[in-house]
């Protein structure tokens, strides 16, 4: 009997080394998870970086040393008693184990390699591809638009190797920030999104409607950066050399004869001057907007690459009044109308045009690099559509080919789409909503039929006067060999 007990506890001693080891190993996961990132203060939200050396409490709460003696300083000046607190009916006692996973991990930040220690630079100057290679690039997905790209690309590479260099001495040299001034659907925001996925670097786009003044409704000008470090993954030194792009920036233009605050436009434009210029930035991480919950980090915005876009409607006419006003005065004087019908008039854009459209002199000083985009044709949607690496055509063609399926657009329904697509005045984009009216039904019946072997998009089946062309699976092969 004696030797059963002893087996027994010898098993009790066998299962506590189980438990104990299982909660080493549940610290040890913990730890490592943490690894790599900050330590925030559980109240007032800053990290070990900003607030110093924190204090840690049991279930991984970390508090910084100014909290914990507020709150000593509380409790010792305070008149409430504790020990009577505790025993009051209705009042429960917090368990510290719940507060150990209040921050979620989309809200820790990376913590900053020491800057004693030599760390590769996150852009290597000889792996920078020269201009001539970002345009080649480019001219793969993007069609058209060849000054654009060929200014994006030196624009670019002159950033990127300031950045990379780091050659802050006696010359200085500026930012490469950017403005792009082009009607809808032609581009802008593609080639930007393009432009981020060659060069391998973060990218947030956001939309500049939604911005406001601090203070009023809607998103905060940081807002723009705590995007930008969601994409790096809360890598600050990340975020710090990546790119944001604002579109529709026109939609920040100073309201005419308004007597109320300008919070959407002036002032909005005197907000970003900082983040234009570069400055240092406290930004919420994990959330669009600051409160007491969300944790705060320091972003500096000296390397990150503004490009600014938007169509200015009313743009053309302020060039024309000012070209016309010039070529009316002397003997020799144009017709009034002799700019009317200009189709590229958007390319003698000036400065002086921006300011009476209602940008800022401050805000246009930092976008120095000012460049235009062409509107779309017929000819350019229909290359649009069949030309660049994933052209929409190229897309629909590969998802009938995983059914066996091979499909084909004559040319006249290629231009018979450009010419809807050129009706709707929304460029590029109205050329996939045509096609998805178009290929549903087909998309829809083709899984039915394994007798299908390849449908024929036409010009009367685009012009609603007639349907698709399909051939059976066999009857090519039995037409080429007649």
């Amino acid at each position: 009997m004696q030797d059963k007990d002893n087996i027994i506890d010898v098993e009790d001693v066998k299962e506590i080394d189980v438990t104990e080891e299982k909660k080493e190993n549940q610290v040890e996961e913990k730890k490592k998870e943490d690894d790599g990132y900050e330590k925030y203060c559980f109240i007032c939200r800053r990290p070990e970086s900003v607030a110093g050396k924190m204090i840690e409490l049991p279930n991984h709460i970390n508090v910084c040393s100014d909290c914990m003696q507020k709150s000593f300083d509380a409790m010792n000046s305070g008149e409430i008693d504790l020990n009577r607190l505790m025993n009051m009916p209705g009042v429960q006692v917090f368990n510290m184990a719940d507060f150990e996973n209040m921050i979620p991990k989309q809200q820790k930040v990376k913590q900053k390699k020491p800057k004693d220690k030599k760390t590769e630079p996150v852009l290597d100057i000889k792996k920078m591809p020269a201009p001539h290679k970002i345009k080649a690039s480019l001219d793969e997905y993007v069609v058209g638009q060849e000054y654009a790209k060929k200014a994006i690309s030196v624009a670019v590479y002159n950033h990127y190797k300031r950045v990379a260099t780091d050659t802050m001495d006696d010359i200085e040299i500026e930012k490469s920030n950017m403005l792009m001034i082009g009607p809808t659907g032609c581009g802008k925001t593609y080639l930007v999104k393009t432009l981020a996925r060659l060069l391998d670097v973060p990218l947030a786009i956001t939309d500049a409607t939604s911005l406001t003044e601090a203070g009023y409704i809607g998103d905060d000008i940081e807002s723009v950066v705590s995007k930008l470090l969601a994409a790096a993954d809360n890598d600050v030194e990340r975020a710090e050399q990546g790119i944001i792009f604002i579109d529709e920036i026109d939609k920040i233009a100073k309201k005419k004869n308004s007597s109320q605050r300008d919070v959407s436009g002036e002032s909005v434009q005197q907000g970003m001057l900082k983040l234009l210029e570069g400055s240092d930035v406290e930004v919420p991480v994990g959330a669009n907007s600051k409160n007491a919950m969300v944790p705060l980090t320091t972003v500096n915005t000296k390397n990150i690459l503004f490009i600014c876009g938007g169509a200015f409607p009313d743009l053309e006419d302020i060039i024309k009044e000012r070209l016309n006003k010039q070529a009316s005065v002397g003997f020799q004087a144009d017709l009034k109308d002799k700019y009317d019908k200009e189709k590229n008039i958007l390319e003698k854009v000036t400065v002086e045009d921006l300011r009476k459209f209602g940008m800022i002199p401050e805000f246009i000083g930092r976008l120095p690099i000012i460049f235009t985009l062409q509107g779309l044709d017929e000819e350019k949607l229909v290359k649009i559509l069949k030309e660049p690496k994933n052209a929409i055509l190229k897309q629909y063609q590969k998802l009938l080919a995983l059914d066996e399926v091979k499909l084909e657009f004559e040319e006249d329904a290629l231009l018979a789409i450009a010419r809807k697509a050129m009706k709707k005045d929304t460029g590029a984009r109205g050329l996939r909503s045509i096609i998805e009216e178009f290929m549903l039904d087909i998309m829809y019946e083709i899984p039915k039929d394994d007798n299908i072997g390849q449908v024929t998009i036409t010009k009367a089946y685009i012009e609603g006067t007639g349907g698709p062309l399909i051939s059976m699976r066999g009857q090519a092969l039995l037409g080429e060999n007649k």
